[in-house]
């Protein structure tokens, strides 16, 4: 039981992360269009 419970734990934490990361990434790009914009401009 004691498995099941640390497996849980460990996998809550890895979709956390992945959740984070993936946001991240959206958000440099999303940083960096606007940053090309104001320089294009």
């Amino acid at each position: 039981m004691a498995f099941v419970s640390t497996l849980l734990g460990y996998l809550g934490k890895l979709v956390f992360y992945v959740i984070l990361a993936v946001c991240g990434v959206f958000a440099g790009k999303k940083l960096r269009d606007s940053k090309n914009a104001k320089t294009k401009e």
